[in-house]
């Protein structure tokens, strides 16, 4: 207990409350020091604020909330609303006397700005003498500023708060809705540590959340952006995926094979665990359903799979896996199987990390995600992609994942393009293509890369109809097959003929 007490009273770790936050921070807020949040109004600082707060009740510490800003009434009715009970917090609701309604308070000549604000300060004082609290938010700081009246008298104001509240060894955050036009910088000096919280207007969808930690003072911290979302329960952190932090764990599988002895054959034998593998074509090729058949081959096996799609719904994915053979009904019900519908106008790419990191926790060995096209929509910027991709790619490779990206090129024949080039990413390339040939559309698959094992450089034919999947032998009577615009140079007796035209 004494070796407790001395980490705490040097400023070790108190939890925030939101695991995502403490893990940010490496281990939580400091003891008895004050923290600055700031964040414009609507960003999310009085519902971090309470959960901070209800943490400390959990832990049966003593906490305040002491609030210039928002009535007692409105504190209560914004917890409600997420289902939280303030029973056992004090709240404090500050009402300087210049504002009060009280006669006797009112001052009746006129009004002394050093009285005001050393009266409203002697009031916090006198409500952190009587409750003796571990843990204090105060909403917010901008009303200290505005009794103030300038920024000299305002930061010695929140410096001498700031020594009372160690003296009494609480553990503060101040808001600040930053209604002041420039950042007040002067704060960050005083605060051992600050987190920023930000709201973002996108010109459509949802508006976004983020949280970024400016500084915390003896504590190696993770910085950049991370995501948030205010939900009913509270804030939701998704911290930005570092693959990095994450531990190499290894293959726990060598090869991945699809089923189908010619597909197998073309790439090699089948796919590695722990690669990512890049399926492009034209719309329409059979991208999702080559990619459906690897899935559930694993499923088969006893593989878990995880399935993001941008672009179909489930309801649509499972009817159309039901009518190439593939009933995944069974593997949905027992868990091995999860199908994720996701909206990028809605969903940050933070949120989506998360959803991949804890489908790998919960066991997840092979992860799709259909379309690329669909997800670089959730990002601002396609460089911004490019490297989140490559963390999310990177820390999948490291947890011995399959992984499979799907991109759809722009254009059905002949030149195509694609929106982002996730080539270098990647540790296997497989194209599809579409041809003529006897007067019908057909479609060719190749391999074009593959950085573990050797593959076939052939080219062959691909069919999808009510029974499945089937891979041909290699087209050798035709020039220009991956141009999209092919030339027969021999006979095309090589090609696949649909099960229903066979001859009785």
């Amino acid at each position: 207990m004494a070796a407790e007490k001395e980490l705490l009273d040097e400023g070790g770790p108190v939890s925030s409350g939101l695991r995502p936050l403490d893990d940010i921070l490496a281990g939580g807020f400091a003891a008895n020091r004050v923290h600055l949040v700031e964040g414009e109004p609507g960003s999310g600082k009085t519902t971090l604020g309470l959960q901070f707060l209800l943490e400390g009740k959990r832990k049966d510490e003593r906490c305040l909330y002491i609030t210039l800003s928002e009535s007692r009434n409105e504190i209560l009715h914004g917890a409600a609303a997420h289902g939280w009970s303030l029973d056992g917090i004090e709240i404090f609701e500050l009402i300087p006397p210049e504002l009060s309604l009280d006669s006797e308070r009112e001052q009746s000549i006129v009004y002394a700005s050093d009285l005001e604000l050393g009266e409203t300060v002697g009031m916090v004082m006198e409500e952190v003498e009587r409750v003796a609290p571990a843990r204090i938010v105060f909403d917010s700081l901008s009303e200290i500023r505005l009794l103030a009246q300038g920024p000299l008298r305002f930061r010695r104001q929140v410096l001498a708060l700031k020594h009372y509240f160690a003296q009494h060894n609480c553990t503060v955050l101040f808001l600040d809705d930053l209604t002041q036009n420039e950042d007040d910088l002067s704060l960050h000096s005083l605060a051992h540590g600050v987190i920023r919280l930000d709201q973002i207007a996108v010109p459509y969808g949802a508006e976004r959340r983020r949280l970024r930690v400016w500084k915390m003072r003896g504590r190696a911290f993770q910085g950049g952006y991370h995501d948030i979302r205010i939900r009913t329960g509270g804030i939701e952190i998704f911290p930005r995926l570092v693959a990095a932090s994450h531990p190499d764990a290894g293959n726990a599988h060598a090869q991945a094979a699809s089923g189908i002895r010619e597909l197998d054959a073309l790439v090699g034998g089948g796919l590695d665990h722990g690669t990512t593998n890049l399926v492009v074509g034209p719309s329409g090729a059979g991208k999702s359903t080559l990619v459906l058949q690897y899935v559930h081959a694993g499923l088969v096996r006893g593989d878990r799979a995880f399935f993001v799609s941008f672009d179909e719904t489930e309801a649509v994915f499972m009817r159309r896996a039901r009518g190439l053979g593939m009933d995944l009904a069974p593997f949905v019900e027992n868990g091995c199987f999860t199908f994720r519908q996701v909206d990028p106008a809605e969903l940050s790419p933070g949120e989506l990390t998360g959803l991949l990191r804890q489908q790998v926790e919960d066991g997840v060995c092979i992860v799709v995600l259909d379309s690329l096209s669909g997800y670089q929509h959730a990002m601002p910027h396609e460089q911004f992609m490019l490297l989140q991709m490559h963390e999310i790619v990177t820390y999948l490779n490291q947890q011995g994942v399959l992984t499979f990206l799907i991109l759809a090129q722009s254009g059905m024949i002949g030149s195509m393009q694609s929106p982002v080039d996730l080539t270098y990413l990647s540790d296997a390339v497989i194209l599809l293509r579409f041809f003529e040939a006897r007067g019908e559309i057909r479609r060719a698959l190749s391999m074009l890369k593959k950085r573990t094992g050797p593959h076939e450089s052939t080219i062959r034919e691909l069919m999808i109809d009510g029974g499945g999947i089937r891979v041909g032998s290699r087209l050798e009577g035709f020039r220009g097959v991956l141009t999209g615009v092919p030339v027969l140079e021999g006979n095309n007796d090589d090609l696949l003929v649909n099960r229903g035209d066979r001859p009785a």
